[in-house]
């Protein structure tokens, strides 16, 4: 089982590989001209609009095996 979820994770990242190399031309060229204070607050800015995102699916997942735990201890 821990295999196959192994498995299944290894290719979940590596076919998220090329979607890094769909962004726009434009955004990068005028993003690398910035100086090196600007691209800090592009990172920074990248990650405060992803953790949210990712907070609340880590929430509903954890929720749902939390949820799924309980319900298969009800019916044994």
């Amino acid at each position: 089982m821990k295999v196959r979820a192994a498995l299944l994770l290894l290719g979940i990242f590596l076919s998220a590989t090329p979607a890094f190399s769909q962004g726009c031309a434009m955004c990068r060229s005028s993003a690398a001209a910035t100086s090196k204070e600007g691209q800090r607050a592009i990172g920074k800015g990248v990650l405060v609009l992803v953790a949210p995102p990712i907070g609340f699916m880590t929430l509903g997942v954890a929720l749902a095996f939390r949820y799924g735990k309980r319900r298969d201890l009800e019916n044994c």
